[in-house]
């Protein structure tokens, strides 16, 4: 299966606040014939293992490829997430180090509608960042 395409799909962006965040506000994107949800991910490797304790880009950057990872194991990838959730510790270090997913999704044109919040904690000690997902095709 191919991902959308652009004109398949209608970005909603009633103002332009959110373009330097490269999310879209919303989209209108025909129903999936499969709908993949990506429960959190974080910067851990293959055993689990909290990586890159105290480095909030190194952990966005690699929860984002646990992330992708998941989307390919579903036969999908960043251009079919139909909604982002990034929680973190440190809203002020996410938003310095944000270009660790907006990297990512320009690499494909991917302009997800995304929800950013702090939370006091996480479910490993030392992660900063837990990002879960949802994709359809």
């Amino acid at each position: 299966m191919s991902p959308p395409q652009l004109s398949e799909m209608k970005r909603i962006n009633p103002t332009s606040w959110n373009a330097p965040f490269r999310h879209d506000q919303a989209q209108l994107r025909p129903a999936p014939k499969q709908l993949l949800t990506v429960a959190g991910q974080g910067s851990v490797g293959a055993d689990g293992a909290l990586l890159h304790a105290g480095d909030m880009t190194a952990q966005m950057a690699l929860t984002m490829a646990n992330v992708e990872a998941l989307l390919a194991a579903g036969g999908m990838d960043l251009r079919d997430v139909t909604r982002l959730v990034v929680h973190v510790t440190d809203m002020d270090a996410a938003v310095a180090s944000y270009a660790a997913i907006t990297e990512r999704l320009d690499a494909v044109g991917a302009t997800p509608p995304c929800t950013l919040v702090e939370v006091a904690r996480l479910a490993l000690p030392g992660m900063a960042v837990e990002i879960d997902a949802t994709a359809g095709r």
